[in-house]
């Protein structure tokens, strides 16, 4: 097809083996069309044999498009002009729906921005809302190794078209061993000539939420936009917060049906393990199936009884079985209080997660030093997410850990977890990692959601708020809840030098002084669930 500028955009079509008049599903994405998002969906083959025409477009300037392939920026206009083609495709009725995760998610906020009258549903999965916010950066801190790699890998495609060989090896090199340690290739020539239009380097300079996150995010062009959607989400899926920030504000002003379903699972694959944790055979992809019901109820007007259905599926962890919700549950807050006595980074026990605040203030201090960061492991930000075990790291003496009692009764959470701290550091800036886990009674510990802060202002005692990644959980009797808080995750977040630094030379060594107790009490507050449907 042909843009309305001009441009050349290449598609695969697949089409059922019979004749009649079928619906589009289209799906547009910047990896090589062949792929067609078969790392977590099924074939289009298969959607074509359920009596679908299946477009799977190249964007613009990847593939074998033709164009410049700007990150987000054509997306709208290219998405509404493949909108009305796809609905004049011979052998279409002329409505469309569209599907895939990630950039393939984008791509479809994109073009429902435009209101094609074609485009009747969408099925976005674990996409940005707000770019700042929901993708480049997490509390402030920039998420340096998945946006790294997500750079190198589309660099990397980008000399592939223009049959650059060198260039094509020394990024495909890196993608498999990502040069996070301030290499050449990260602040060099070969990554700013052949990462498309630089974007990571504009990332990086644009470290706060200003006028160029405004102008690429989806939600400054969709507040109007009411379509029907189903929203697809991760419990480990680095976009998170995209996913359930689009459809809490979609769902609240929406006259069609919005609905949510939130998995086990990380960015990919959708399966039952994730990490090094096996969630069971419910915890396989329902998606295919689901998405071909929705397909039919909304651009086929089959009945398919969906509408008769709750409107929110979460699979909880623990219990490893989906619950369907009326809507996103309202939970009780219930807040644990650290109370330590000054050696939560030394030993285990030291520090206690109690129902009630301590009267008098301890401070527990740890120093973070450059050389030796705490490293991520599994949560939703580092390159490989989902749970892991982590006793190693919690017993390292820049960590610290308070730990409950041990269960009584099976405790139930679902919703957004904030951890709130009282913290002094001696340096202008510093980070805050908060990761919540099960604690086993043989001592093992897995981690079930976590969070990330960059502070300013370090050397002023206040509060800190720490929005974890909402979860989904029973933790049952006999085990116990952790907090653990340290002053890095590296290399899932760019490391704090500090003082501000821009290059990060002069990193230096950070101490940091959380209180616990009195009026300084610093608490983790969970969203209990009380009843379950």
């Amino acid at each position: 097809m042909l843009t309305r500028d001009g441009v050349r955009l290449d598609a695969d079509i697949y089409r059922p083996d019979t004749d009649g008049e079928f619906p589009v599903l289209l799906m547009r994405q910047p990896y090589g069309r062949a792929i067609a998002s078969t790392v977590v969906y099924a074939h289009p083959t298969w959607y074509a044999s359920h009596g679908y025409i299946v477009v799977i477009q190249d964007v613009r300037g990847r593939g074998t498009s033709q164009g410049n392939f700007q990150l987000f920026t054509h997306e709208i206009e290219d998405g509404e002009d493949t909108v009305n083609w796809a609905a004049n495709l011979r052998g279409s009725t002329g409505e469309v729906g569209m599907y895939g995760f990630s950039y393939q998610g984008m791509t479809q906020l994109y073009a429902a921005a435009a209101k094609p009258s074609a485009l009747k549903t969408i099925c976005p999965a674990m996409i940005g809302y707000d770019l700042y916010t929901d993708w480049a950066y997490e509390g402030g801190a920039f998420c340096l190794q998945s946006n790294l790699a997500w750079a190198i890998q589309l660099a990397t495609e980008t000399a592939r078209i223009k049959k650059d060989e060198k260039a094509y090896q020394a990024l495909f090199e890196a993608s498999r061993h990502l040069p996070l340690y301030g290499s050449n290739l990260t602040s060099g020539e070969v990554l700013k000539n052949f990462a498309p239009d630089s974007f990571y380097h504009e990332w990086l300079a644009h470290s706060q939420p200003d006028e160029y996150w405004e102008k690429l995010s989806p939600k400054t062009y969709l507040k109007d936009v009411d379509l029907p959607m189903f929203h697809i989400g991760g419990w480990f899926d680095t976009y998170l917060r995209g996913t359930l920030n689009l459809y809490k504000d979609i769902a609240a002003r929406s006259a069609y049906r919005q609905e949510l379903l939130i998995g086990p699972w990380a960015h990919l694959p959708w399966s039952r393990k994730v990490g090094a944790v096996d969630f069971g055979p419910d915890a396989g992809s329902p998606i295919d199936r689901m998405q071909l019901c929705w397909f039919d109820q909304f651009l086929k007007g089959i009945e398919t009884g969906l509408l008769n259905e709750l409107p929110v599926w979460l699979f909880e962890i623990g219990s490893n079985i989906w619950h369907g919700y009326p809507s996103l549950l309202s939970s009780n807050q219930q807040s644990y209080f650290l109370s330590t006595t000054g050696l939560a980074s030394i030993r285990e026990g030291e520090g206690i997660l109690a129902t009630t605040c301590p009267e008098t203030c301890t401070d527990d201090v740890i120093v973070h030093d450059p050389w030796r960061p705490v490293p991520s492991l599994g949560g939703h930000a580092a390159i490989g997410a989902g749970c892991f075990e982590r006793t190693h790291i919690d017993c390292r003496s820049d960590v610290l850990t308070y730990t409950t009692e041990t269960l009584e009764t099976d405790l139930y959470l679902a919703g957004d977890v904030v951890v709130e701290v009282f913290c002094l550091s001696d340096k202008e800036s510093y980070d805050l990692c908060a990761v919540l886990s099960e604690v086993y009674p043989d001592g093992r510990v897995y981690n079930l959601t976590q969070g990330y802060l960059r502070c300013q202002n370090g050397k002023h005692r206040v509060k800190r708020t720490i929005h974890l990644q909402a979860t989904c959980a029973k933790i049952s009797r006999k085990n116990a809840l952790r907090l653990s808080l340290s002053a890095s995750c590296f290399p899932a977040y760019a490391m704090n030098p500090g003082n501000n630094s821009a290059s990060g030379i002069d990193a230096e060594i950070i101490t940091l002084m959380v209180s616990c107790g009195g009026e300084s009490s610093s608490q983790i507050i969970l969203p209990v669930v009380t009843t379950q449907i």
